[in-house]
């Protein structure tokens, strides 16, 4: 299959939106795809990826948003040179309502994944009429895909009732051979601490304000919790003053970002405008409880009182009292088991095999469209 993939993010920039891309990559690369991919251009970004080639487009930074990908005339030749049986529309905005324009005027088959409520962080930052502009132009994008995938019921929901046809449910896969709970390291747990008696509370996630994170300082106030960030992000400078007791680790990935999350008592996550939380399935996936939020994506992935809590985390009575619930909880350690057996069935060949079928129903279901099928 000839694979066009469309990110509004790619390497360097490292978030939810490209690790999902490189994942599909690899997936592709193994299946014997060829792909063509068109991404943001930026400083240090990569002109191949396991050896597919890469097209930038200039991209924009807009006041407390995402950088923005800028659509440019070339890619309308680029496409139809590279004549994809698909295309693959990677949490779509600028560029990719651009992209899916070109696709339905050239007969193209689009399936679009809603990866970032982009609307949801103009509303966090108190820009109410770029949220209700964004909500329209995130529905008219999607509106113009053949399928839209989303990864979690709320998710889907949202975009139903903003007017979007053939939304389908897609999770994301998660690495099972990295996040394990045999990960878990006393040392590190000693180095963090300083104490055995300390429960380590983590949070794993960009630094920025929509995330909500100074929502545990009430955490950080208690003596007998070491409160953990790994990550980093715009907002890290206020964060680390906001959280002095807390253990900033910076930006980890691979096996350190594993060691961490399995070395966590308790994994918390504050973000309220999470389409899925990818932080949280690694967590589940190491063997740690969570505590997220009782909006968005984190509702498909907690099981409530099961596998960790699902609370209003802005609540700081709640937060605190949703800690002592888990850290005192007589069957633990079954929750432990229980989080990870959660996720043990989501591995990414699963996830991108779910995907590939999708292309093959938008191609099925345009040319069912087109009269070229009975």
């Amino acid at each position: 299959m000839r694979i066009a993939v469309v990110t509004e993010a790619f390497l360097p920039q490292v978030n939810g939106v490209t690790n999902s891309v490189l994942r599909l990559l690899e997936f592709c690369k193994a299946q014997g795809h060829d792909v063509l991919i068109i991404a943001p251009e930026s400083e240090g970004a990569p002109s191949e990826y396991l050896g597919y080639k890469i097209k930038h487009v200039p991209s924009i930074s807009m006041k407390k948003l995402i950088p923005m990908a800028v659509p440019k005339k070339y890619l309308e030749p680029l496409l139809e040179g590279f004549a994809p049986d698909v295309i693959h529309l990677a949490s779509p905005i600028f560029l990719g309502h651009y992209v899916a324009r070109i696709a339905r005027k050239a007969g193209i088959p689009t399936v679009s994944v809603y990866q970032t409520d982009i609307a949801g962080f103009a509303r966090h930052y108190g820009l109410t009429i770029a949220h209700n502009t964004l909500k329209k132009w995130v529905s008219r994008i999607h509106q113009a895909s053949d399928i839209t995938l989303a990864p979690s019921k709320w998710a889907c929901r949202d975009l139903e009732q903003s007017g979007v046809k053939n939304v389908r449910l897609w999770k994301r896969g998660v690495d099972l051979v990295n996040f394990t709970p045999a990960r878990r390291d006393e040392s590190l747990r000693s180095n963090i601490a300083g104490s055995k008696e300390k429960l380590i509370v983590g949070y794993v996630g960009r630094i920025a304000n929509e995330k909500r994170i100074d929502d545990l300082k009430i955490l950080d106030q208690q003596k007998d919790i070491q409160l953990v960030i790994v990550g980093d992000g715009p907002a890290a400078p206020r964060i680390k003053r906001e959280l002095p007791g807390a253990r900033f680790v910076g930006y980890q990935s691979g096996t350190e970002l594993a060691r961490y999350v399995a070395s966590f008592d308790i994994f918390v996550h504050t973000g309220k405008h999470e389409t899925f939380c990818q932080g949280i399935q690694e967590a589940l996936a190491s063997g740690v409880p969570v505590i997220g939020p009782d909006t968005g994506g984190p509702v498909d992935l907690i099981e409530h009182g099961i596998t960790g809590l699902l609370i209003d985390t802005a609540d700081a009575h709640q937060l605190l009292e949703a800690v002592a619930t888990l850290r005192n909880h007589s069957s633990f350690d079954l929750m432990q088991l229980a989080a990870r057996k959660s996720v043990e069935h989501r591995t990414w060949d699963y996830i991108n095999s779910q995907l590939i079928s999708h292309y093959q129903d938008a191609i099925d279901q345009l040319s069912k469209e087109r009269g070229l099928v009975a």
